[in-house]
């Protein structure tokens, strides 16, 4: 069986389940999925900058109304729940967990202790991120010994 440890940031969509179930053809996938909910870093105005580029000028406008660090938890928790009923209904097996600091860290830890075969980095756009190479999938290829493959969630 093929693992792949899964990093998101938030739950997956029935699209998201699809394109991650179905990447490796016919071949039954093990998932190790880490959600981190929003932090209390002050990337809040990141963020705001990714919506503007994206052109979801609404969003941006709106970025500090959504729930952070202790308060995302509970949502996080729901979300990963939810996330990993999806993937075991498509097929999959699937365990989890929220994390919340230094994620990069414990991306390294699961994927050494589930000898994960790679990993999966899905997340929305982040512009400035990427650009600086400060984003998630840039940071794990130098952590872990795997491949880090980046895609794009799909938006509700």
């Amino acid at each position: 069986m093929f693992t792949s440890v899964l990093m998101i940031e938030k739950p997956l969509t029935p699209e998201d389940v699809e394109f991650v179930t179905t990447l490796h053809g016919e071949e039954r996938i093990s998932f190790v999925v880490l959600l981190q909910p929003r932090g209390d870093q002050a990337d809040v105005l990141l963020r705001a900058i990714d919506d503007v580029a994206m052109g979801e000028l609404k969003e941006a406008v709106r970025e500090g109304e959504e729930p952070e660090g202790d308060e995302a938890r509970e949502t996080a928790q729901i979300g990963l729940e939810y996330s990993l009923r999806a993937l075991r209904d498509a097929g999959s097996e699937a365990i989890g967990q929220v994390i919340e600091n230094h994620p990069l860290d414990k991306l390294t830890t699961v994927v050494e202790e589930a000898g994960a075969d790679e990993v999966i980095v899905l997340t929305a756009p982040h512009y400035v991120e990427e650009f600086f190479h400060r984003d998630w999938a840039s940071r794990a290829r130098h952590k872990v010994g795997v491949p880090v493959l980046k895609l794009f969630a799909h938006s509700e």
